[in-house]
């Protein structure tokens, strides 16, 4: 189970950058994001570092000077590159990166019929967080594509038009509800401990808002009123000249993965900051759910599009749980440092692998990021 997880993944990330020429493997375009050339070496180094390393006995790494430029940010395991000059990597070449997958892969190959336990689990690790960076690698590259004026197509296959439910509020009559993974299989370290937490009743939307919805609330001024917005989210609109999400063209129609395409109505918006979404709330009457009335209710009959069209910001910063520690070694450090200036997502996109989001699932990102597939479900 755990080989054909680890063999699936790893031919995935390679099909989804098999696309890109090395011109667009190389591209950052902004220091948040990485180039896809960076997101290919650096799966492959947390294997390498974290399971072959340590237990593969007489495992040669592939270059020693490599470690430098593809660890991301574990200050324990040594120096890094710096973030936002990822994109000044022409060297190793993407066929060395590819090179280096395959050495890495080989070797993971010869671990697994005898790897021990704290292997295996570490193989487990590094295949979900492979699958994170599968989602990144197209954020960032559709990021780097609009900012080309040619605004080239990751895929030129046309998107199907949505057809969203018809709207309608879900009903929870809150309580004391149980939050967090239950440990029965996989999750990352902040998706617990398991915890009760008290609920007031609240009601839920069905569904996502829709790119028409949103047109409504730009056509009425939403953009325009200060009354509408967070302070810090009045400052980012200011300061950016926002008028739209990200990725709306002024002639009306959207860029996306498969280039310009006309806006669909029925769409869930996407490309929207935490900013955004609390103003369209407050325009709406309504407001966004915490991540606790998210969970406790995602399993409600009717709730729709929970895990497969976008993020869904929440009221919720990220926080740790009652309870929580990171894990010990290295890998503690790969959720819990970021628990402070960041809002809580839940659900999934249409850019998550499938498989991979789950109800307790804690994504996040500063409230200022508009270049994730993220969205918002109101609550009242």
């Amino acid at each position: 189970m755990l080989n054909e997880l680890l063999r699936a993944t790893r031919a995935h990330t390679l099909a989804l950058a098999a696309p890109l020429s090395g011109e667009d493997a190389q591209l950052q375009s902004m220091p948040d994001a990485s180039p896809a050339k960076w997101h290919l070496a650096h799966t492959t180094w947390f294997f390498e570092t974290l399971v072959l390393e340590p237990h593969l006995n007489g495992y040669a790494i592939f270059d020693a000077r490599w470690p430098r430029l593809f660890n991301s940010y574990y200050e324990s395991l040594g120096p890094r590159h710096a973030r936002p000059q990822r994109g000044l990597l022409s060297r190793p070449s993407l066929d060395e990166v590819r090179a280096y997958r395959a050495h890495v892969d080989a070797a993971l190959s010869d671990l697994l019929p005898h790897a021990p336990p704290e292997a295996l689990a570490l193989i487990e690790l590094g295949c979900h967080h492979e699958q994170q960076h599968q989602e990144l690698l197209l954020t960032d590259i559709l990021h780097a594509f609009s900012c080309n004026p040619l605004l080239p197509a990751y895929d030129t296959a046309a998107p199907r038009p949505a057809a969203p439910p018809e709207p309608s509020w879900l009903r929870h009559a809150g309580g004391i509800v149980d939050i967090g993974h239950d440990g029965a299989s996989f999750a990352f370290d902040n998706e617990g401990p398991r915890h009760q937490t008290l609920l007031a009743p609240f009601e839920i939307s069905n569904r996502l808002v829709t790119c028409a919805e949103f047109t409504d609330f730009i056509a009425s001024g939403g953009y325009r009123e200060p009354l509408l917005w967070l302070s810090d989210g009045w400052a980012a609109v200011q300061a950016q000249g926002w008028q739209r999400p990200a990725y709306w063209l002024e002639d009306g129609s959207v860029f996306g993965l498969h280039g310009v395409q006309a806006l669909d109505p029925g769409a869930p918006v996407m490309q929207l900051s935490f900013y955004e979404a609390c103003a369209f709330a407050e325009w709406a009457g309504a407001r966004l759910p915490t991540e606790f009335e998210w969970e406790a209710a995602c399993g409600l009959p009717g709730f729709a599009q929970a895990v497969d069209q976008a993020w869904q910001w929440t009221r919720s910063s990220y926080a740790p749980y009652p309870g929580f520690r990171p894990a010990t070694g290295a890998v503690g450090e790969y959720n819990g440092k970021f628990m402070v200036g960041q809002q809580v997502l839940r659900g999934g996109s249409l850019a998550t692998p499938p498989g991979h989001a789950r109800p307790t699932y804690r994504n996040f990102f500063p409230p200022a990021s508009r270049w994730q597939f993220s969205g918002l479900r109101l609550a009242r």
